[in-house]
């Protein structure tokens, strides 16, 4: 059981984008990880894309699950894990981070954040304290 990605995403008008991730590619062969990072983070994107405020979702995508949570204010999280890892405990870590998230970063960057502007480190850290 294993967990690859762990993103923070905001659902604007007209498109979605990336405000934090952290990932976990040390298992790929080490030339495969970049391409396997930006795949991550486009199905990521994606997801969230077609996905409604207040929804919370499963999908497979090649061998991965994904598990996507979107907020009615529009903040989204996705974990993209192995079929095995339990999808109960992927969307509690998914409510954890994205409650976080909003207390320590202002509604106000959400639209306008990247990964370089937002502030927020705790992302690496429950991305290795879930890992089984």
């Amino acid at each position: 059981m294993r967990l690859y990605s762990l993103s923070v995403l905001y659902k604007g008008d007209p498109k979605v984008h990336l405000l934090k991730a952290a990932y976990d590619v040390s298992t790929f062969n080490f030339f495969q990880r970049s391409s396997v990072q930006e795949f991550m983070t486009f199905t990521s994107q994606l997801i969230v894309e077609r996905s409604e405020l207040g929804s919370r979702a499963s999908v497979k995508e090649q061998e991965y699950l994904c598990h996507v949570y979107v907020r009615n204010d529009g903040l989204a999280g996705v974990v993209i894990a192995d079929n095995e890892y339990p999808q109960r405990v992927c969307f509690t870590l998914l409510d954890k981070v994205l409650d976080e998230f909003s207390r320590q970063v202002s509604k106000i960057d959400w639209p306008s954040g990247s990964p370089a502007t937002i502030s927020y480190a705790a992302l690496d850290g429950y991305l290795s304290k879930y890992q089984v």
